[in-house]
């Protein structure tokens, strides 16, 4: 946006956006941060330009955090639209082929959601930011072409059908990270027999994180024009919540000491494998780490949070 580049502000922490239709991730992600005036942001997987809802924004220590919750897993309503395909698999795309969806009943639809439950092997669409030979899927994409992709290993917790009015239905999506929810309502299309594309699609969940309370990209706006920065930095969420559902261990002087020296500590009635937050001082939340086999608590990601 041609703005002037400065050091920013030392915040850290999570805002839950409400990413609007029409701006790419990347996109809510810069103005948030030109608002907070922050020195260092990142976002936590991206959104297309179609999709609105969950974004969670992280601030500075809380980056560190983004790439467990880029692992987490999404949910996300859907509406999916029966009987045309698109070169996209959404509505942004050209219309390839359209079918007449209008024989199909609620039955159906419920019977062939259920076949897509479970662990599965997903080909990656063009149209997408996975690379072949170091270009994204989507540039080569425009330029007419198709490659060979390699299918990924997916994991469909939940799909709970919420409605249909054909020749669109609403469902809501559970899945694993990695999950394209384009391909997803695709391939159901063709098991369908009548092809379909997404024509809405709204994340309402990543990880520990729902829809709940949110922020709109406008009312973080508004806040800003009004000067209202103490809201504003009130809105962001503890850099821990990202974990929120991970054991907590807490540790002595002594063994925080070692471990910020990088070195793994032995804390009695830790978990016996796994991740860990860790806390020193009683509440003060300095890091993740991980338990290994003999025992000992081993830190993996420590924060630098300045008052």
């Amino acid at each position: 946006m041609g703005r002037r580049r400065n050091r920013g502000r030392n915040i850290s922490g999570v805002l839950l956006l409400d990413k609007p239709m029409g701006l790419t991730s990347n996109q809510a992600l810069q103005e948030v941060k030109f608002l907070y005036k922050a020195a260092k942001a990142g976002h936590t997987g991206s959104l297309d330009p179609l999709a609105t809802g969950l974004l969670p924004i992280c601030f500075g220590e809380a980056t560190k955090m983004s790439a467990f919750l880029l692992d987490a897993d999404k949910h996300y309503r859907v509406r999916v639209k029966l009987g045309e395909t698109t070169t996209t698999a959404d509505a942004e795309g050209e219309l390839v082929e359209r079918r007449d969806p209008s024989g199909l009943t609620e039955a159906q639809i419920r019977d062939v959601l259920t076949e897509f439950v479970g662990e599965q092997q997903q080909l990656p669409p063009m149209y997408s930011a996975v690379k072949h030979k170091g270009e994204r899927l989507y540039k080569l994409a425009r330029q007419g072409l198709e490659v060979e992709r390699e299918t990924r290993t997916i994991q469909i917790y939940a799909l709970t059908l919420h409605s249909v009015e054909l020749p669109e239905f609403v469902m809501d999506v559970h899945c694993s990270k990695g999950t394209y929810v384009r391909t997803l309502a695709e391939d159901i299309g063709k098991r369908l027999g009548c092809g379909a594309h997404v024509s809405g699609l709204r994340r309402t969940g990543v990880g520990p994180y729902d829809d709940q309370s949110l922020h709109s990209l406008e009312a973080v706006q508004e806040a800003f024009r009004d000067k209202r920065f103490a809201q504003m930095d009130d809105w962001l969420l503890p850099l821990e919540s990202a974990l929120s559902a991970w054991p907590e261990v807490k540790l002595t002087a002594d063994a925080a000491f070692y471990l910020k020296q990088g070195q793994p500590v032995l804390v009695p009635n830790a978990p016996t494998s796994g991740w860990v937050r860790l806390y020193a001082n009683h509440s003060e939340f300095v890091g993740v780490g991980e338990i290994l086999d003999d025992g000992r608590v081993a830190p993996k990601r420590l924060l630098q949070v300045t008052a």
